[in-house]
């Protein structure tokens, strides 16, 4: 699509030009905004189901509110593209999480349109709270508004906020994005009750009628007002048959309205910036909203790839030859082999069952599947219960989503010893979604704690075993770590084996130094090695496999033959194997010097996952390089 066709969006370099149109042009500016989005994300991958179904509702809220000074909080942030195109950022979208390019979430660092920097599900309505009660502090009369989808209200931070916020008195706006969808179909009984509130016809009617007197309550004396709210929560219930959830917490209910009438909406907007307190708007919208395909493949189309912006054809890159599984498939098909030999393994994962690929086992034992919803603590507890049962849970989460539920690991299974297999997925350095989502944390974090077997497999078939070694049982807490995209070999279905626990395997052998690399990182180190081989370059190459217990046969060798040691892994290098291996050699009294590389002591950006291996030194190129350097000048003189 050319410049020309978008001849009013050329025009809003921000929400000041967009408050210049009449109600009327923002249906165009809406398809417009929709058609710039499909625009670019054909052809740039990004989150696109998401911000089509919020086009209507990012432009009303720009036309109504007085952004950046009224304050907007997008919760998780796939749907904020057409808020970022709307506040100044259209010249730049086509650079959406590339390297060096915006981030495909809000980032305060960014923009002051971004209010707060998110990536992780249901923090907006806590963070929007803190806003509103620092604007009730400095008594600004600042409007603070939390988007938040129907999914990201099943965690339990969601309703924390909701909590808190009904008690305090502030002018805080939620507006609950109700479409039927995270990434994967909602689950749960709040999703049955925003079902019982959208299609009962009763209440609908009732609330139109209603909808036109309180929208004009700022007229009303306060008496009648208070008379008129009493009634309108009285029938609420009534009509709902049940108490309204919102309306018990405190919290004003309008709704549901549609979401896609956007002059509809600026009208509720204008309404809802003169009723005081605490209120939630109920929000119709539908995923992927004006794309045909969006709409009817919402889960393929959360985050599609490049595909045909005409037909809606996702492109898929053809190989001449078979190519090798991505991890998450391997671990799918595998939980599903072992289930059918193992009657005690359970699947959890909170709300990614088509991302982990535990869609497979779902398929087949639809009973020993469970998708909890976006609720990583209870993940990790429900499992543990599943444990003192006798059952073995497999739970799997995201690396980076593993820390919100860091307590219950603790508390809930390490201190109790149970059986719970923690496979966690999108671990090290995962491209595109940058800071929020980069799996950095887990071997530093889940080393400082009792009980836990750290393990990483180099390659899918490392990984099977290492499921299967897992599901033999009587092993405590057992965390399997894997990264985004895909593994080594083609042929990887290969029989069984049980790996020994805390034994690492030498990849290579060497006297000129040696390296120690743990998960896929090793892989790595390998193509470092092969070109060092060419120039008679030779390494001692160590894959530990497990960080904890970590093989001190290993260590000892290592510590006592050369004098230094280089370490690598997809993590961050202070507290994972790098540090454990300094720790060692200073308790056994070895002098050999150790560099580190792997994830540095920063947050790291978006890019290809080989752009930022690069970036942060542990790329095969950079492997290479620091070999020749501490090995000496001669040999680097020779190669040059």
């Amino acid at each position: 699509m050319t410049e020309n066709n978008f001849n009013i969006l050329n025009h809003i370099s921000g929400p000041e030009d967009l408050k210049k149109l009449k109600p009327e042009e923002l249906i165009l500016l809406s398809k417009e905004l929709r058609d710039f989005i499909i625009d670019v994300v054909s052809s740039n991958t990004g989150h696109l189901g998401a911000s089509l179904g919020v086009v209507e509702l990012t432009v009303a809220l720009h036309y109504v509110f007085n952004t950046p000074y009224d304050q907007v909080v997008w919760d998780v942030g796939h749907q904020a593209y057409g808020h970022k195109i709307l506040t100044g950022r259209r010249d730049t979208f086509h650079t959406n999480r590339k390297f060096k390019g915006i981030s495909g979430f809000p980032n305060r660092s960014e923009s002051e349109f971004d209010a707060f920097g998110v990536g992780h599900s249901s923090t907006s309505i806590s963070a929007a709270l803190g806003m509103a009660v620092a604007a009730m502090n400095n008594k600004e009369d600042r409007q603070i508004i939390s988007v938040i989808g129907d999914g990201a209200m099943t965690a339990g931070l969601a309703f924390e906020g909701l909590n808190n916020a009904g008690i305090q008195n502030t002018n805080i706006l939620v507006i609950l994005n109700d479409n039927g969808i995270a990434i994967d179909p909602n689950v749960g009984a709040l999703k049955e009750y925003l079902l019982d509130i959208t299609t009962s016809p009763t209440y609908n009617r009732f609330k139109d009628d209603v909808w036109n007197i309180l929208g004009k309550v700022s007229k009303l004396a306060p008496k009648t007002r208070s008379l008129l709210q009493q009634l309108e929560h009285g029938l609420k219930s009534t009509l709902l048959k049940q108490s309204n959830l919102f309306e018990s917490l405190n919290f004003r209910y309008f709704g549901p309205v549609d979401g896609h009438d956007v002059v509809h909406l600026t009208q509720v907007l204008k309404d809802l910036k003169n009723i005081p307190g605490p209120k939630l708007l109920h929000c119709l919208t539908t995923k992927g909203k004006g794309f045909k395909q969006a709409e009817l493949h919402q889960t393929t189309f959360h985050a599609p790839g490049k595909f045909d912006k005409q037909t809606g054809e996702i492109f898929k890159v053809k190989y001449d030859k078979p190519v090798p599984p991505k991890y998450q498939e391997v671990f799918g098909h595998t939980i599903v082999d072992l289930a059918k030999k193992n009657k005690k393994i359970i699947g959890i994962t909170p709300a990614m069952l088509v991302g982990s690929s535990l869609n497979i086992m779902q398929k087949e034992f639809p009973e020993r599947t469970f998708d909890v919803g976006i609720a990583e603590q209870h993940a990790v507890t429900f499992s543990a219960g599943l444990a003192t049962q006798n059952f073995l849970p497999f739970c799997n989460i995201y690396s980076s989503f593993i820390q919100r539920a860091y307590d219950q690991v603790i508390h809930d299974v390490a201190l109790q010893n149970l059986d719970v297999v923690f496979c966690l997925d999108r671990a090290g350095l995962v491209g595109d979604d940058g800071a929020t989502h980069h799996g950095a944390y887990d071997l530093a974090f889940f080393r400082s704690i009792p009980n836990m077997t750290i393990s990483a497999p180099m390659d899918e078939i490392e990984l099977r075993n290492l499921m299967y070694t897992a599901q033999l049982g009587g092993k405590g807490p057992f965390s399997i770590r894997y990264p985004r995209g895909r593994g080594v070999y083609a042929n990887w279905q290969k029989s069984f084996k049980e790996i020994e626990i805390g034994k690492g395997r030498q990849i290579s052998k060497g006297d000129d130094i040696a390296i120690l690399s743990i998960g896929h990182a090793g892989n790595l180190v390998k193509e470092a090695v092969a070109r060092l081989n060419e120039d008679h370059v030779e390494v001692t190459h160590f894959d530990m496999r497990f960080l904890k217990p970590i093989d001190e046969n290993i260590l000892h060798k290592v510590g006592r033959k050369f004098k230094q040691v280089i370490t690598v892994e997809d993590g961050t290098t202070v507290g994972g194997l790098g540090s454990t291996v300094l720790e060692f050699f200073s308790d056994k009294g070895y002098s050999a010097r150790v560099f580190r590389l792997g994830i540095p002591d920063k947050f790291v950006e978006h890019g290809t996952q080989t752009e930022l291996y690069k970036e942060c030194g542990f790329d095969p190129e950079s492997i290479y390089k620091l070999v020749l350097k501490l090995i000496g000048s001669t040999i680097l003189s020779n190669v040059s």
